[in-house]
Parts: C-alpha cells; structure tokens; sequence
C-alpha cells in the first residue's frame, strides 16, 4: 500500500516511512531510505545523479547522498539535522523515482537479487564502561558523531559514508571466551528471510530469534556472531 505521510511536526513511524517508499523501490535501512540504479556505466551514474541533485534542489544537500559505481548508482535520503526520514525525505524519494522514470530507468532496491539488496553495514562493540572506549574507536578511525547523536554513549560514523557505522551494547560483566565485536547487516525488510536461509544454507546456525522480525542472531562454524536486522518489530 501507498501511503502519504503528512508533515504535521510528528516523528514518523517506521511502517509510515515503509509504506510510503517501498512501492517506489525504496526501502527503509535504519534512519534512512535508499534505492539503486542500475545503470550500464560510471558516466551514466554520473549523468542520472546529476539530473537526481537537480531535482532534489537546495534539499540535495541536506539529506541527499549518491554513491556512483559502474554498474548502479546507490542513493540514501536522511535529514543530516534530525538524524532521520522526515515528510520531506519521502516526497524526495516520489521526486526522484519519478526523474529517473523519465530518463528511462528505475529505482529498485534490489530485493532477491544479484549481486545482494540495498543494506546498510554496522560494527558492534561490546563494552563495560563505553563512554572510555568510544574516544579510541572514533580516533583510529577517523569517525564522527552520527546526525543528531553525539553522547558519550552514542554510535560513531564515517564522515564520508564509506564504512560501517560503530555502535556500542552495554556488557553487565566480562565475557571471556566469547567475540566482542559482531557485524550488524540492515536489509530490507522482505529480503530478511532469503538472506537468512542463504546464511544457514552456507553453514550458519541461528542462534537467537526471540526478538525477530527485529533482528536474528546467526553464528558461523566457530561461533562469530553476525545479526540480520530490519525495521520492522521496533515501533513502540
């Protein structure tokens, strides 16, 4: 279903902001939305991006991020102010998917396809005390605050968008003989389960679901962790 969120001042819900992209071929990752478009070379994702910012106006630099490759050229909306997706984002998102209508193309998230869907990368870190570590991880990696979050408890991220996001979860007590650090893979929601039986078709146990749709804890054949997450579940 289509649905036309109104810009009334209120935080949207994270099934508002689903709904009103997903028919567009956009899915919502965490505090943003984003497509692909495949295109057959570099040049043509430099030319569509630039009808893309034209489009998008002033508002391009808000919220607008494009990552040009040869084959596709990958787009995210978020207000860089709110640190989220706002009514202003989703009507970009009907603009833009209907520029790239024009020039003969589409957005389109990739669900089920090759070589992966759109998703969005985290690092996890488990820390007893986070507010003595977080200064390290964001100096050896060159990483700043995340929009609109910039507590000594917060997430870390790549100014340039490039690498995974750093994110924090308390530990109540030392745990030896177990990893500290698992990767975070956001996808979109109706490609979940095709990435999970992928996982566990490629040796993979789940080891944890009592809380999905939200997030599936998978282990490979030495028990590192990594999470399948969407966004679905996490609205109160």
């Amino acid at each position: 279903m289509n649905e036309n969120p109104r810009d009334d001042g209120r935080e949207l819900s994270r099934q508002e902001i689903s709904g009103a992209v997903s028919e567009l071929g956009w899915r919502q990752l965490l505090g943003t939305v984003r497509t692909c478009v495949p295109v057959g070379s570099l040049a043509q994702a430099a030319d569509i991006a630039g009808h893309v910012a034209a489009a998008a106006g002033p508002a391009a630099d808000e919220c607008l991020e494009a990552d040009l490759r040869p084959g596709r050229l990958i787009l995210t909306l978020q207000s860089l102010a709110a640190g989220r997706v706002t009514v202003r984002e989703i009507e970009l998102a009907r603009t833009i998917s209907a520029v790239v209508s024009e020039l003969g193309l589409a957005t389109d998230a990739e669900v089920g396809g090759t070589p992966r869907s759109a998703q969005i990368l985290e690092i996890a870190i488990d820390a007893l005390d986070i507010a003595a570590i977080r200064p390290f991880w964001q100096a050896v990696l060159g990483y700043d605050d995340e929009p609109g979050a910039s507590g000594p408890q917060d997430a870390l991220a790549d100014p340039f968008g490039q690498g995974p996001s750093i994110w924090f979860q308390q530990m109540d007590a030392p745990r030896p003989q177990r990893n500290r650090i698992h990767i975070d893979v956001t996808v979109p929601h109706d490609e979940a389960q095709r990435r999970i039986q992928a996982t566990l078709a490629a040796g993979g146990t789940l080891t944890y679901d009592d809380e999905a749709p939200a997030f599936w804890v998978l282990a490979d054949a030495e028990g590192n962790e990594a999470c399948v997450c969407t966004w679905q579940g996490r609205d109160s």
